[in-house]
């Protein structure tokens, strides 16, 4: 089995960072991946004390299917994230709180009716606003994606899946058996944790931005369930990089 594809989504909700490699460490998703995020302005996220909420309080695609028109890049060395909106607009912050105060009007002004109250653009070192209350990677195992591609009859693309790696090699579906055991990831060892359930996100088509198909009720035609991929937790840190072999190891 090998990692085809890596991807870190600096913004919740907002478009993907293709990576070559990255380095993860024990009990940590990868690096800012899902650093920051627009909290609702009736949202209860105190950045002081910052605690897991659901996505519905945040800025997401399972609500908010026009920013999917939006595209991000964060550079860690510089700590600017620019977003750049359906027009070539341009909105930029250097991590500062002034910063993130104008990136969070702007993002507010662009959902419009859609904003709730005054969001705020959050940045809290050491918090992820992942979908999950820990820690974790997700993986995808290709030939799953393209069984279920092949018994709906139709292509579904894989963006829409918003995984951090895509593999290959596996038998499909067979990475649903990994639940509680250990895979090698490159030098990375982590734990498989539980089966992916997907959410109404997914029925945002990643380049136009349209609600046009609805994995979650395919899915559950097909197979009983709605459920593509894994979460896995890192037990021990290291380098992973696209064409690196992934093993099951218990």
């Amino acid at each position: 089995m090998r990692i085809e594809r890596i991807y870190r989504y600096p913004v919740k909700g907002l478009s993907a960072e293709a990576l070559e490699e990255v380095e993860v460490e024990a009990g940590g998703c990868l690096p800012w991946d899902r650093a920051f995020a627009l909290a609702q302005g009736d949202a209860p996220f105190d950045p002081e004390d910052p605690h897991w909420l659901q996505k519905s309080h945040f800025m997401c695609l399972m609500k908010n299917a026009r920013i999917a028109r939006l595209h991000s890049a964060f550079d860690p060395r510089t700590g600017v994230l620019a977003i750049r909106g359906p027009h070539g607009e341009i909105a930029e912050d250097a991590l500062s709180p002034e910063g993130r105060a104008a990136l969070g009007l702007w993002l507010a002004a662009y959902l419009g009716e859609e904003a709730r109250g005054t969001p705020r653009f959050h940045h809290v070192p050491g918090h992820s606003f992942c979908d999950q209350r820990t820690k974790v990677v997700s993986l995808i195992n290709l030939a799953s994606l393209a069984a279920y591609e092949a018994a709906q009859g139709t292509a579904r693309e894989l963006m829409r899946f918003r995984a951090n790696i895509y593999f290959n090699g596996a038998a499909p579906w067979s990475e649903f058996d990994w639940v509680d055991k250990e895979i090698l990831v490159g030098a990375t060892r982590m734990r498989v944790v539980k089966r992916i359930v997907r959410c109404p996100a997914t029925e945002v088509n990643p380049r136009t931005a349209e609600r046009d198909a609805n994995p979650v009720k395919e899915l559950r035609a097909l197979y009983g369930h709605a459920d593509l991929g894994v979460h896995a937790e890192v037990l021990e840190g290291g380098k992973i990089a696209v064409g690196e072999a992934i093993e099951l190891v218990g």
